[in-house]
């Protein structure tokens, strides 16, 4: 039988994703508290094995509760088509984990014919974890969270992550100087921080411009859930092929988008 994309079917699997990143925590957890080695793999980025083993985790528990989903992973690449897609970044911020910092997460989100219905984030040694799914409002630990009501830059609080490409485009380099001069205070949370503070209302603005879909798939939906804006710096949806994000509340976010499309 065909799943069709309704409440009920996005409910059962917001419930396997949210499991499969707990256990996924729990291995991450147990290899954070005794150590790694750490490979480079060929993008010079690292790997530990409790990348590997908490996505292989996620894919045992995915392909048994939907068989004829497609998985795409950051660390097994992707197996089988179909309009069904989840997204699997297993350990987002092995650079921190690495380091010995709390700041990395297991992401989840499912892709349905183009478009991203529901998300997971999970933090574990954070200690936290929000979801959502499509019509369904965003979630921190059981609680409904709401992006903050702020209307004007100069309340606002921004958060930037990776912004390396940004800073080599003179026009939008040009643009965030303008900003950190108007906004009301400057952050560098990083990784899922950001958006979960931006969608459970205490941060105002996260942009980045060096980022790839397993990055922020789930978090797109969280903050879109909680009734924020999620694009790409020329304004767009996320998508596969998705490298940058301008994420606010709807106020904020049309004023950003023309300052900084190309």
């Amino acid at each position: 039988m065909t799943d069709t994309v309704d409440a009920a079917f996005l409910d059962r699997a917001l419930g396997v994703a949210l499991d499969a990143a707990r256990a996924a925590g729990r291995r991450i957890r147990y290899h954070f508290e005794r150590g790694v080695e750490v490979e480079l793999k060929p993008d010079a980025t690292p790997v530990t094995v409790a990348d590997r083993e908490a996505e292989d985790l996620i894919r045992g528990a995915l392909r048994h509760a939907f068989p004829g989903h497609a998985i795409l992973g950051e660390e097994r690449g992707r197996d089988g088509e179909g309009p069904f897609l989840w997204l699997v970044d297993p350990l987002d911020g092995t650079k921190s984990f690495v380091r010995g910092t709390p700041f990395f997460s297991t992401q989840i989100a499912l892709m349905h014919a183009g478009e991203l219905v529901l998300g997971v984030s999970h933090a574990e040694l954070y200690g936290e974890t929000m979801w959502a799914r499509r019509g369904g409002g965003a979630f921190l630990e059981g609680r409904r969270v709401q992006v903050a009501a702020t209307h004007t830059l100069g309340d606002a609080a921004l958060s930037c992550g990776n912004i390396k490409s940004l800073a080599q485009d003179p026009r939008r380099w040009q643009a965030f100087g303008k900003l950190v001069g108007e906004v009301n205070r400057v952050r560098g949370y990083g990784d899922f921080c950001h958006y979960h503070l931006l969608a459970r209302g205490a941060l105002d603005v996260v942009l980045e411009s060096d980022v790839n879909i397993l990055d922020i798939a789930a978090l797109a939906v969280i903050v879109r859930e909680a009734g924020g804006v999620f694009t790409d710096l020329e304004g767009r949806a996320p998508a596969l092929d998705t490298r940058s994000v301008l994420a606010a509340g709807p106020a904020l976010h049309p004023v950003l988008r023309q300052r900084f499309q190309a």
